[in-house]
């Protein structure tokens, strides 16, 4: 399933992709898209529903997050090795985590507002995946199980406040709209390997990242596991897993987002983003 949240901000409905790539609105059998809708008995009954009945969602409607009422914002820094090389960095021994402020979540075609006074505006495509159960020291077998879905994420960030600013990364990362999520969570039966996903970002049409999940460091598994051993992963929980090479702050001269610039993201079945840096 493809499971979304489309209208205004604030008043976003349930909706989902039927079989002939249509929005289908769900608002009649389901209140919203909350954490106690990714328990596998709630999905399995999302998928019994025959969506063809349902009404369609008017064409060029906003998309919103495709969770509401998302609880933590984890996310790995990185995670892929050609960027840690291209950083000149070593690998990492252990996954690189900090957090991402719940107010920087935003809609996957959303504009970007970079903070007054910002110069070094940056982009991040990652994988992210919604936990839909309880995880809490599980082994790396077992992970998967414990996730709803997955979703394509942009992790906007600002260097400046990043790297400059103490050096604790959540500050650079944390700002309203920082956050582009969606279009729609794909539930794990359509993506059974979540190794195997091709992401794209292109700034003003030019690419700058391409980069399969297979190149991550720590996958998913190994993501879900290691974070379980030292804080209890809850429903509703987003993590996103870490970006590839091609960030504007690793180009020689580096190169940031200025206003008028459009980022387009591009993830298989994960969908697509379009955002206009404002």
């Amino acid at each position: 399933m493809k499971l979304l949240r489309h209208g205004p901000v604030g008043a976003e409905k349930p909706g989902a992709i039927d079989a002939n790539g249509l929005v289908r609105d769900l608002s009649l059998l389901v209140p919203d898209f909350t954490p106690d809708w990714l328990a596998p008995v709630k999905l399995g009954a999302l998928s019994a529903i025959d969506l063809e009945r349902m009404p369609l969602v008017p064409q060029g409607a906003r998309f919103g997050a495709p969770v509401a009422g998302l609880r933590q914002f984890v996310a790995i820094g990185l995670n892929y090795r050609k960027h840690a090389a291209g950083s000149g960095l070593e690998i990492p021994k252990e996954p690189v985590v900090f957090m991402k402020g719940l107010t920087s979540i935003a809609g996957p075609n959303d504009d970007v507002n970079l903070p007054e006074g910002s110069e070094a505006g940056d982009w991040e495509v990652e994988l992210g995946f919604v936990i839909g159960t309880v995880a809490r020291k599980v082994g790396v077998t077992d992970a998967l199980k414990h996730v709803a879905g997955y979703c394509l994420a942009n992790d906007v960030s600002e260097r400046d406040w990043q790297i400059k600013r103490n050096g604790q990364w959540g500050k650079g990362k944390s700002f309203d709209g920082f956050g582009p999520i969606g279009p729609w969570l794909v539930t794990g039966d359509e993506l059974p390997d979540p190794q195997s996903v091709l992401l794209q970002l292109f700034v003003n049409g030019d690419l700058c990242q391409e980069s399969s999940t297979a190149d991550m460091i720590f996958s998913v598994a190994e993501i879900v596991s290691y974070l379980s051993q030292f804080m209890t992963l809850l429903p509703g929980d987003l993590v996103i897993t870490g970006t590839p090479h091609g960030v504007g702050l690793g180009m020689k001269p580096p190169k940031f987002l200025k206003r008028g610039d459009v980022m387009t993201l591009k993830a298989g079945v994960l969908g697509g983003q379009r955002q206009q840096v404002i």
